[in-house]
């Protein structure tokens, strides 16, 4: 299957209370195991590349090319979607001559006007292409390719001023952050969730899920999100199961245990149980 926009899929996902998982890759074994997950699963799987990873694997046609020959290898039959996460108005521009089907524009650190301008631009410049646009309200809290959030709530008015511009779906800040959760952390705003449900159609998008506890994520969902993005999570059991190959011996003592196709399996099958794991928290049904 060809990669798609996702405007019908994410549509669905609110209307049907559930979600689809947006999972960051960084190389060829993260974009493996995520496609492998989706097509195990038999789900659509949105697949999605920072600007710092695009930069360390080698700029953004790079990426694009290596998910459309790693899906193409795998015979990938779940629909796919390629997506930007967090670019700047410059990275945005620059995936939608690419030809990603998705573009984030984090304009969260802009001035409000300046934000939304500039997401009009970005909405006008990819649907002028059959692409879909992601925007950001309200600051998510953590670090991000260099840009930091304290984990503001959105504003309801101004988030209601970005959803109509079209985008097409909505990042909005509701206590979450990206990276590791502190153990102070005080949980999800769902008394804003609400308030920005009940006034936006739009589907929600829920950052920095990795970390948090799965009964608020799918209480979220149930509220209105319908994308969830875990990267984070998939780090940290990467790194995890190759400490533990290192620490076993296993690279020193195992026939040819130091050739990386041995030493990065067991971090890839973490990627890849870990978003299979999050595909069932996120109640993704299988595609018909």
């Amino acid at each position: 299957m060809s990669l798609v926009n996702g405007n019908e899929i994410f549509a669905e996902a609110r209307k049907g209370h559930y979600a689809v998982g947006a999972f960051n890759t960084n190389n060829l074994e993260w974009t493996r195991a995520i496609l492998g997950a989706a097509q195990e699963k038999n789900t659509p799987v949105l697949i999605q590349t920072s600007m710092g990873a695009a930069k360390y694997m080698g700029g953004y046609e790079l990426c694009l090319n290596l998910v459309q020959q790693t899906m193409k290898s795998m015979n990938i039959t779940v629909p796919v979607i390629m997506h930007l996460d967090h670019g700047n108005y410059e990275a945005a521009k620059e995936c939608i001559e690419v030809g990603y089907n998705s573009v984030m524009f984090d304009g969260h650190d802009l001035p409000f006007a300046e934000n939304l301008e500039k997401t009009k631009e970005i909405v006008k410049l990819a649907h002028a292409k059959g692409m879909s646009v992601e925007a950001e309200v309200g600051s998510i809290g953590g670090e991000e390719d260099g840009i930091i959030g304290e984990g503001e709530l959105a504003d309801v008015e101004e988030a209601k001023q970005i959803a109509a511009t079209g985008v097409d779906y909505l990042a909005c800040g509701i206590g979450n952050i990206h990276g590791q959760y502190p153990e102070n952390w005080k949980g999800l705003n769902f008394d804003r969730l609400k308030e920005l449900a009940d006034v936006i159609s739009t589907p929600l998008v829920l950052h920095g899920g990795s970390g948090i506890p799965k009964e608020q994520i799918q209480k979220a969902i149930s509220m209105g999100v319908a994308k969830v993005n875990v990267n984070t999570e998939c780090q940290m059991a990467f790194a995890a199961a190759t400490r533990k190959y290192i620490e076993e011996g296993h690279d020193q003592n195992d026939i040819k245990g130091y050739d990386p196709r041995k030493l990065l399996a067991p971090g890839t099958k973490a990627i890849k149980d870990t978003v299979e794991s999050r595909i069932e928290w996120f109640g993704t049904p299988a595609v018909k």
